[in-house]
């Protein structure tokens, strides 16, 4: 099991380019399976989870390639069945079910695994399949979904937390088969699902409304093959220039979309962060002073719960107090006993993180839980005095791409470990 070893104290200075979005790309893999047509998706990071999603759709008879950026899905023979060990391992592949179910009418599909960041129930995905006219159960480990014919209905997808992402994605790909008009109420309105309609309309889909509340599709017959470019990675961007300012460092970022972190630049700039966009260029450096800021993760556009854990370690730099409140996920505070090895004063109190910030930081060993709180303790690592080793690092590669590569080019001192 690899680790990365961390020397701290080195400003990021250079350029990076931000790879494709993982969470863009996962979804617009499944839905390649509503065609039996070929399909090529480009701007597909190298990422753990991108080579797993590709083995799901092998394992349910698809043609998968992958040359560079580059993915080829050819799905003509397609089976119902997602593999238990396979699908169980990753949250996202819960996507197939849509796509199954709108081309097969039916679907068995493990429930899935993934980080351990708080339940992430998978009851509003059935809701909705269930208003299409699909019968669902669960049954020794597998949610089995079937329909003689799927019909357009009006589906709410609001639940506790706000829209469901991957749930508004399932219902989606599900619907564009389906027959007559389905109306997504409480649609989740994330870039991510913009880019996913986007790319079921070239394929012949009807949607409108994609990126609002309110999505409308018209059903139709059947879908083509399709080409595709993913968006670029706005969670990959956000963590850069967050390790940037942390570090003092001056970092120009290429292919960032600077419409889809408003919140994020909206909130460095509160803390004192300096952001200059210059075309398709966005230049981070760090002001003269670090301010303390309030922060609550929300449903899109508000503050991203995948940039809460990489935020906090810039407010323990920051003199002052910060609180930062997490509302997507209950659980999503595993990083702060990491955090407090290194010499970090956090204190939880229900749903809110209280930093008292300005203290340095100094390296040790930590332990990383799930993807952005391993972004988080990376982050830690470049500013730390001494050194600090991150362990279990496989939950980073699942959505950065080569990162340490990344981070060397940019002058951090990092290097990938295996252990014996």
């Amino acid at each position: 099991m690899d680790s990365f070893k961390i020397r701290g104290g080195v400003p990021l200075r250079g350029d990076v380019t931000i790879s494709g979005a993982k969470n863009s790309v996962l979804p617009i893999m499944a839905a390649t399976l509503l065609t039996p047509e070929p399909c090529v998706i480009r701007r597909v990071p190298n990422l753990s989870d991108v080579k797993f999603m590709g083995e799901i759709l092998r394992s349910l008879g698809a043609e998968v390639a992958f040359d560079k950026e580059t993915l080829t899905v050819k799905a003509e023979r397609v089976n119902g069945v997602g593999d238990y060990e396979m699908v169980r391992k990753m949250r996202g592949s819960i996507c197939i079910l849509g796509p199954l179910l709108g081309r097969l009418r039916k679907a068995k599909v493990s429930l899935p695994g993934g980080c351990v960041i708080g339940a992430r129930p998978i009851d509003l995905h059935l809701k909705g399949v269930r208003a299409l006219g699909a019968k669902t159960r669960i049954q020794g480990g597998y949610v089995c979904v079937s329909a003689p014919r799927l019909t357009g209905a009006e589906v709410f997808l609001g639940g506790r937390s706000g829209p469901t992402v991957l749930g508004t994605a399932n219902v989606l790909m599900a619907s564009v088969l389906a027959e007559g008009v389905t109306i997504i109420q409480s649609a989740a309105c994330e870039p991510e699902v913009v880019d996913l309609a986007n790319f079921l309309t070239s394929m012949g889909a009807r949607i409108q409304g994609a990126g609002s509340p309110t999505i409308t599709v018209h059903g139709v017959k059947e879908l083509h093959g399709a080409e595709h470019e993913v968006i670029p990675d706005r969670i990959e961007a956000a963590t850069f220039m967050i390790a940037a300012a942390a570090t003092g460092g001056d970092v120009t970022l290429h292919g960032a979309r600077t419409d889809h972190l408003t919140a994020v630049i909206d909130k460095l700039r509160e803390a004192g962060v300096r952001i200059e966009r210059s075309g398709a260029l966005l230049k981070v450096t760090r002001g003269r002073k670090l301010k303390p800021v309030d922060v609550t993760t929300l449903p899109y556009a508000g503050f991203p719960t995948d940039v809460q854990a990489q935020m906090m370690v810039l407010m323990t730099l920051t003199p002052g107090i910060s609180i930062i409140t997490e509302r997507i996920f209950e659980s999503r505070f595993m990083h702060v006993s990491e955090l407090g090895r290194m010499g970090a004063e956090i204190a939880i109190e229900g749903p809110s993180a209280i930093v008292k910030g300005g203290a340095p930081l100094s390296g040790a060993p930590v332990m990383a839980s799930d993807l952005r709180a391993s972004a988080a303790l990376v982050i830690a690592g470049l500013v730390a005095d001494g050194t600090t080793q991150v362990n279990r690092i496989y939950h980073i590669d699942r959505g950065y791409e080569s990162i340490d590569d990344k981070l060397r080019s940019l002058g951090a001192r990092v290097e990938r470990v295996e252990e014996p």
